[in-house]
C-alpha cells in the first residue's frame, strides 16, 4: 500500500476558513445555552419574574429551536444555505441585544424564543453547509467530529465561565457576549462561504410545514408543561404530516427519506442519546447540590472537566468512523454511555461518592460525544447534496426535542420513588436500560441498511 494511500485527507485552505466560521457559529450556540442555564436565577430574578416562572426562560428557547429546526432545514435546501445561515445569526445577534437590554419577562421570553427560532435557523443550515463543502467520506467523518468536539467543548467552556462571567458582569454579560461574535461572523461568511442552488424552483408543502411544526412545538410544551392533552394535539398533527407527505407533489420530507434506515436509525439512537445524557446530567447536578450540599460553582466544576473527554472524543470519532464505520462507532459509544451510567446507581449520601461520580462522567462523557459524532454522519450519509438540509434538519430537531424532553421524562420516573436519592438510582436504571436496549436495536436495524463505509477513502 503506498504512503497517498494510508495518509489522511487534508484540508485546503479555504477549506479551513468556512470550518472556521462554521463551527465558530456552533460554538457560540453551545456555550450561549450553557452560560444562560448557569445563569438562570440571575437572570429570572434580573427581570422581577416569579421562581416558578423560571422554567419558561429554557423552555421560550426550546419550542422554536425544536419545532422549527425541520422546517428550516428544508428552507436552506429551497431557499439557499447560506441565505438561511446569515439570517439565523442575524437574527441571533438581535435576540441577543433585546435579551442583553430586558427589563421585564416578557421582553426576556421573546429574546428567548428569538434565539431559538435563530439557533433552528442556523444550525442546520450550518451542518448542511458542512455536509455539501466536505464529500461523503473520511474528510467528512473528520469535520464532523470537530464539530462535536467545539459543540461539546462550548457546553463544557460555557458551564465553566459562566458562573465566572455572571458574577464578575451582570446576567446581561451572558446575552450581550454573542453580539460582537456574531457580527464578525456575518461579515466574514460572504467572502468564504458560497451559496448553494437550487435547479429548479419547489413549491413549499405548506400543509406539511404547519403540521410537522405545529406537532413538534405541542411535543415539546407538553414535555415541559406535563400536558397530556398537547401530546394528543401533537401526536395527530405528527400523524397528519406523515399523512400529507405520502400524498403531496412536492413533500416537505419524502416517506423515501425518512424510511432509509440510516435516517431512521441514526435520528432514533441521536433522540436516546441525547434524551438519556440530558436526563442523568440534570438527576446528578440535583445529587450534588441538594444531597452531597455542593454550591453550582463546586457543582459546574466537577461536570466541566469530565467534560474535557468530551471534546477529545469529538476529534477521535472521526478517525474511528473512517477505520470501523459508523455502525460500529455508533453502537459502540452508546453502550460506553449507557455502562458509564451503571456505577451512579451505587453512589450514596456521602462524598465519597465522587470516586464513582467523576470516573464514570468522563467515560460516559466520551461514549455520548462519539455517539454524536456517528449519528450525524450515519443521519447524513447516501444522501444527495439538495437534501442535506433535510437530513441535518432533521438531526439538529432530533437533538432539540431531546434535550427538551431529557429532563422532564427522567425527573417524572425519579418522582415516583418518595426518597430523592431512592428516586435518582431508579431513573438512572431506567436509562441504563433504554440505552443498552437501544443501542442493540440500532445495531440490528443498521444490518438491514444500505451498506457502510467500512473505511477512510
Amino acid at each position: 500500500m503506498t504512503t497517498d494511500a494510508i495518509s489522511p485527507p487534508r484540508l485546503t485552505s479555504r477549506q479551513r476558513v468556512v470550518l472556521l466560521v462554521l463551527l465558530g457559529a456552533g460554538f457560540l450556540v453551545s456555550v450561549d445555552f450553557s452560560i444562560l442555564n448557569v445563569a438562570l436565577p440571575e437572570t429570572g430574578a434580573g427581570v422581577g419574574m416569579e421562581v416558578a416562572q423560571y422554567p419558561w426562560i429554557p423552555a421560550a428557547y426550546a419550542l422554536p429551536s425544536a419545532g422549527f429546526a425541520l422546517l428550516l432545514g428544508r428552507f436552506a435546501d429551497l431557499f439557499g444555505r447560506r441565505r438561511l445561515f446569515l439570517g439565523g445569526m442575524v437574527l441571533l445577534a438581535g435576540a441577543s441585544l433585546l435579551g442583553g437590554l430586558a427589563g421585564s419577562p416578557e421582553a426576556l421570553l421573546i429574546a428567548r424564543a428569538l434565539q431559538g427560532l435563530a439557533t433552528a435557523m442556523a444550525l442546520p443550515a450550518a451542518l448542511s453547509l458542512l455536509t455539501t463543502t466536505f464529500a461523503e467520506g473520511a474528510l467528512r467523518d473528520r469535520v464532523l467530529g470537530l464539530n462535536g468536539a467545539l459543540l461539546s467543548g462550548g457546553f463544557t467552556i460555557g458551564a465553566l465561565v459562566g458562573g465566572a462571567l455572571v458574577s464578575l458582569l451582570s446576567w446581561r454579560a451572558a446575552f450581550l457576549i454573542n453580539v460582537p461574535v456574531t457580527v464578525l461572523i456575518v461579515v466574514c461568511t460572504p467572502f468564504v462561504i458560497d451559496e448553494s442552488r437550487v435547479s429548479e424552483r419547489v413549491k413549499l408543502d405548506v400543509p406539511g410545514a404547519i403540521t410537522v411544526t405545529g406537532g413538534l412545538l405541542a411535543i415539546v410544551y407538553a414535555a415541559v408543561e406535563h400536558s397530556i392533552l398537547a401530546v394528543v394535539i401533537g401526536g395527530v398533527l405528527l400523524v397528519a404530516f406523515l399523512l400529507i407527505e405520502l400524498r403531496a407533489a412536492a413533500p416537505l420530507a419524502p416517506v423515501r427519506i425518512l424510511k432509509r434506515s440510516t435516517v431512521k436509525w441514526g435520528n432514533y439512537a441521536g433522540f436516546i442519546v441525547f434524551t438519556m445524557n440530558t436526563g442523568m446530567v440534570f438527576l446528578m447536578t440535583l445529587y450534588l447540590q441538594r444531597i452531597l450540599g455542593f454550591a453550582p460553582l463546586t457543582t459546574g466544576l466537577i461536570f466541566g472537566v469530565p467534560g474535557l473527554a468530551a471534546v477529545a472524543a469529538g476529534v477521535i470519532a472521526g478517525r474511528l468512523i473512517g477505520r470501523h464505520g459508523y455502525r460500529t462507532v455508533l453502537v459502540a459509544g452508546m453502550t460506553v454511555q449507557g455502562l458509564s451510567t451503571l456505577p451512579l446507581l451505587f453512589v450514596g449520601s456521602d462524598r465519597i461518592g465522587l470516586a464513582l461520580l467523576i470516573p464514570a462522567l468522563f467515560i460516559g462523557f466520551f461514549g455520548h460525544v462519539t455517539s454524536i459524532v456517528a449519528y450525524t454522519v450515519t443521519g447524513t450519509s447516501g444522501l444527495p447534496n439538495e437534501e442535506q438540509g433535510l437530513a441535518t434538519g432533521l438531526t439538529t430537531m432530533t437533538q432539540q426535542v431531546a434535550i427538551s424532553v431529557g429532563i422532564p421524562i427522567l425527573s417524572a420516573i425519579a418522582a415516583t420513588r418518595s426518597i430523592e436519592l431512592t428516586g435518582i438510582h431508579f431513573a438512572l436504571g431506567v436509562n441504563v436500560v433504554v440505552t443498552l436496549v437501544s443501542a442493540g436495536l440500532v445495531w440490528i436495524g443498521l444490518s438491514r441498511g444500505v451498506p457502510q463505509r467500512a473505511s477512510a477513502r
